[in-house]
């Protein structure tokens, strides 16, 4: 007797129903764009559902059709065969009208929602200027002076226009938690705007979602929104040098700085932070999803112990006398540190994390960063660092570099960035 394997036929259709409406249920994740957390997700969602029951209303009609006429007109023994008839008027138009009312249905909501989407921002908008690079986010508010680099800060109730540009290849700027994605293209402007107006999570996961490289997966930021008041104390922060004022007796940092003046006219950095109010999120209030979970290479050492006793002031002269960090970062305060091919790293040490969204932003990550970052974020543009190490782009040993007592310095310099 042969044997006929509907259960098994039927137990994977009931899975992939089950799955399907399990990936259905996950729509409260954080990540999702079906949140009300502003406009821009608002409209999406109301379109999406117009069209989620108009698929459904004709995938239901249209496969109820097909049931009723299998089950009704199926052959039967000793049946004779059905009345051949040749068109039918009122069918045809009945099943060309219902499709064009559907489509109505569908095109109108959709063609106004782009319409909304498209259109300049309010004139009074806040403006962020989104930058793209192989593989991290560089962000400028022109309103306020600021540039910063894989944490956005956005105020809630007032709406953002972002400009993004890209200064290499296709990137695809995208906060799932608060709008659509946008792409980032070379030699050519996108804009996007929405209202942050949810006091729901405040920190979201930003990322590219367009291939642009190697490390597309590992291109990611982080995106808080905050009341009015916290981002304009935020902002005004941001917008001050990161280094303090040079003690009394130390050189001035020549107007026009050369390679043997720079390590000396490297000003002292600050102890504290000299601005009251809000300067960055608290971490302790960073929900799980939001914290990255990157583990590090498991051939990647280095001596913690040196960590939390480096010497600021070393280290500052380091990052001037070490070419690489001088020809690649900027430091506002430091007349030396003017680079624009890295993040700007004035006020680092208010970011929680590091490698764009890939590390946590601590001194036990920040060290092995510094020493070889190309092990923890392979195919990057900076180099490694860290002496006797091996750099998997070049393929080669560092037989120069920086020892781990050097590298605690610079972390202790950075930590200082506040």
């Amino acid at each position: 007797m042969p044997f006929h394997p509907r259960p098994r036929r039927l137990a994977q259709a009931a899975l992939t129903v089950a799955l399907a409406l399990f990936v259905v249920a996950c729509g409260n994740h954080p990540d999702t764009i079906f949140h009300h957390r502003t406009d821009f997700n608002r409209d999406v969602d109301f379109l999406f559902k117009i069209l989620l029951w108009a698929g459904g209303f004709v995938f239901v009609f249209v496969e109820g059709i097909l049931v009723f006429t299998m089950f009704r007109f199926r052959h039967r023994p000793g049946q004779a065969e059905p009345k051949h008839v040749h068109g039918n008027t009122t069918l045809e138009i009945t099943w060309t009208v219902i499709p064009l009312l559907i489509l109505a249905l569908i095109a109108i909501p959709s063609i106004r929602t782009i319409f909304k989407t498209e259109a300049p921002a309010r004139p009074d908008a806040l403006q962020v200027e989104v930058i793209g690079h192989q593989w991290w986010w560089e962000f400028r508010y022109p309103q306020y002076k600021v540039v910063t680099a894989n944490e956005l800060y956005l105020p809630i109730g007032r709406t953002v226009n972002f400009t993004l540009h890209s200064q290499d290849v296709i990137h695809s700027f995208w906060v799932p938690g608060l709008a659509g994605k946008r792409d980032v293209i070379p030699n050519h402007t996108n804009y996007l705007w929405y209202t942050p107006d949810s006091t729901g999570a405040d920190v979201y996961n930003g990322a590219c979602v367009e291939y642009c490289g190697t490390n597309h997966g590992n291109m990611r930021f982080k995106a808080f929104t905050v009341s009015q008041a916290d981002f304009e104390s935020w902002a005004k922060h941001q917008a001050t040098n990161a280094i303090g004022t040079p003690p009394a007796g130390a050189p001035a940092a020549p107007a026009t700085p050369t390679a043997q003046a720079s390590i000396a006219a490297v000003p002292t950095p600050a102890a504290t932070v000299t601005q009251a109010g809000f300067v960055e999120y608290p971490r302790d209030k960073i929900p799980a999803y939001a914290v990255p979970q990157t583990p590090l290479p498991a051939g990647l050492q280095f001596d913690d112990a040196l960590l939390g006793h480096g010497d600021p002031a070393n280290g500052a002269k380091l990052m001037v006398g070490q070419g690489t960090c001088l020809a690649c970062h900027a430091i506002a305060g430091n007349p030396m540190m003017v680079g624009v091919v890295g993040p700007n790293l004035t006020h680092i040490a208010t970011r929680t994390t590091i490698g764009a969204g890939l590390y946590p932003n601590d001194p036990r990550h920040l060290a092995r960063w510094i020493k070889n970052a190309r092990m923890m974020k392979p195919d990057i543009v900076m180099p490694t660092l860290g002496k006797g190490q091996f750099d998997p782009t070049m393929k080669s040993t560092m037989t120069m570099g920086l020892t781990d007592q050097q590298i605690a310095d610079i972390v202790a310099y950075l930590e200082t960035l506040k």
